[in-house]
């Protein structure tokens, strides 16, 4: 009777492990890709300093593939938004909307910057929104 709780124990244990996949686990689908993509909030400066910003928005969720990118295009000339930023995000299907946030890294200080925000696929396909030209000035 000692020795039988720890043997089933260790068999439950085991088998556990052998028969789960812990790919499949983490494996999303990908979901219909939306008709129509649209900005529901921001974009907004969420958090500054002197050398980095961060920008956030919220959108539709724009389906397809899980893997996406919030970008956001910066310069310091509104007509020349030469920069680039994007941070990846796992889009979750079961959501309607998508918050994404972007990090904006070797910033000059008390520098006025424009930008855009939009979010494309990993395979550089734009999800079709772009907000306007927005401003912010680092510290």
């Amino acid at each position: 009777m000692n020795r039988l709780l720890p043997t089933l124990a260790i068999t439950v244990l085991t088998g556990g492990l052998l028969l789960s996949n812990p790919i499949s686990a983490q494996f999303v689908p990908s979901a219909k890709k939306a008709a129509h993509v649209r900005i529901l909030k921001g974009p907004e400066l969420e958090s500054a300093t002197e050398n980095l910003t961060i920008i956030r928005w919220t959108s539709d969720n724009p389906g397809g593939s899980p893997e996406h990118f919030g970008v956001v295009h910066y310069g310091t000339d509104p007509k020349n938004l030469s920069q680039t930023a994007k941070s990846h995000i796992r889009l979750n299907p079961t959501h309607s909307y998508t918050v994404f946030r972007v990090r904006m890294d070797n910033l000059k200080p008390r520098t006025r910057y424009y930008y855009t925000v939009d979010s494309m696929e990993p395979n550089g396909r734009s999800d079709g929104v772009t907000s306007p030209i927005k401003t912010f000035t680092t510290p």
